[in-house]
């Protein structure tokens, strides 16, 4: 039997908290889950430093991935014997969810920023390059490897099989709204997925909703819209990724500046570099990422050490509502009194903006061109989800923006009161009044 069409001799089974079970029969699939560059995906964070605020969110990556090949097992199976629909890309679907996000590091998108780096980039490296995952897909056929990654990548010719993880309702966002709400304890990330499911049609080169179903994708619209703000933009976890980053940012500094730390940081030398190959970063993950910061705890740089025991312990920033395009003058003025004061700028000062479009409508042309979710009416015709819901049509097409400024309230009040800038600093950041952020927990 080909490898391709080869089964397990009896199914396997993860039990899993969001969907109960998660279902193998595919020697590929198992496989794939068995290789190295998978298995890394365990030692990573789904959510990277939420899990200072909310302090349940210690899943990881794998978790999610498994979650996400889940569902589009599921689909499929509801897809099967519908026109529109080729049972001949079934195997690719399941590779190209299960390996979505093989490319992520340690504390995800925050690491990404700090080093110019891509995930998206490194799920195709791995895909595509000297790896155990590269190796088994193209025991499929050769040149599936690549069928893979252009199906991440978004470039794949049948969009159909790109929309079921990556559209504006996709095995992913379901996967990780319901997950990420498990895991956290709170209630807005869940939705009647199964009904989404029962009414998902393949109609030519995208999914579309029956209209039967249309309240349940509002529920889904209203879920994201929600986790967005009360989790992953959530202030307590933003002021973590901002000491995080300011960590990273710090040690490629002193490095970059013939800095002896007290053990070379082998793990990070080609990332301080911004030349970093893929071994290198197969070898990083969030266990090697913390036993650097608990050696630096102890390092002779001053701001090194204290950003590394602030993250460490969680003894996180505080945050005032701060807008700089309207308060620019405030945060100049800022700058400079922190230099005066003695307190560097650069890295205990800091504006972080959070931004989410929970759903648009087509805008061709536009950068992040998002195709909308389309209902299937009785008649047969299509129409756009927010031409026939009231519930999303007042947030379509709307993004919502949030400004926070960052900064040691602890560092500041002790501040000698004869020093010349301590009051102003006072007044332009009323600490005189409670603050929230550094021992704030989700509320």
């Amino acid at each position: 039997m080909p490898y391709k069409d080869e089964q397990l001799h009896e199914e396997k089974v993860f039990k899993d908290p969001v969907h109960r079970y998660v279902h193998v029969q595919d020697r590929v699939i198992w496989d794939l889950i068995a290789a190295p560059e998978f298995q890394r995906l365990r030692r990573i964070k789904q959510l990277g430093t939420s899990n200072l605020t909310f302090h349940g969110a210690e899943h990881s990556r794998f978790n999610h991935s498994l979650g996400v090949y889940e569902i589009v097992r599921r689909i499929i199976g509801n897809f099967e014997d519908r026109a529109n629909w080729n049972d001949d890309e079934r195997l690719l679907c399941l590779c190209a969810a299960l390996l979505h996000d093989l490319g992520h590091g340690p504390f995800s998108h925050s690491f990404e920023k700090a080093f110019k780096l891509d995930h998206e980039h490194f799920t195709q490296q791995i895909i595509l390059g000297d790896t155990q995952i590269h190796t088994i897909l193209e025991r499929v056929e050769m040149g599936f490897s690549q069928k893979v990654a252009d199906v991440i990548d978004k470039t794949y010719e049948d969009k159909l099989v790109v929309s079921l993880i990556s559209s504006q309702i996709d095995a992913d966002r379901m996967d990780y709204l319901q997950r990420d709400a498990y895991f956290t304890g709170v209630s807005y990330g869940h939705f009647d997925m199964e009904r989404i499911l029962r009414v998902m049609r393949p109609i030519e080169d995208q999914v579309v909703i029956k209209s039967s179903g249309m309240h349940a994708v509002e529920d889904y619209i209203m879920s994201r819209y929600q986790m967005y703000w009360q989790v992953y933009f959530h202030p307590v976890t933003r002021s973590a990724e901002v000491i995080l980053s300011k960590i990273l940012h710090r040690a490629k500094y002193l490095f970059e500046n013939d800095y002896t730390f007290k053990l070379k940081p082998f793990h990070f030398v080609s990332f301080f570099k911004e030349d970093v190959g893929l071994t290198d970063y197969l070898k990083l993950d969030e266990s090697i990422v913390f036993y650097y910061f608990q050696l630096w705890q102890e390092e002779d740089d001053a701001i090194l050490r204290d950003l590394c025991e602030r993250f460490i312990n969680r003894r996180l920033f505080k945050y005032i509502e701060f807008n700089p395009n309207l308060q620019m003058k405030e945060w100049m003025e800022l700058s400079e009194l922190f230099k005066k004061a003695g307190v560097d700028p650069d890295y205990y000062l800091e504006v972080d903006s959070s931004s989410d479009l929970p759903y648009d409508f087509y805008r061709p042309g536009e950068e992040d061109e998002r195709l909308p979710i389309n209902l299937l009416m009785p008649d047969g015709q299509l129409k756009e989800l927010s031409r026939n819901s009231d519930i999303v049509e007042s947030i379509s097409g709307k993004k919502r923006t949030d400004h926070k400024l960052y900064f040691p309230a602890d560092v500041l009040k002790e501040l000698n009161d004869d020093n010349p800038a301590k009051q102003r600093i006072m007044e332009l950041l009323n600490l005189e009044q409670p603050l929230k952020g550094e021992n704030e927990y989700a509320d």
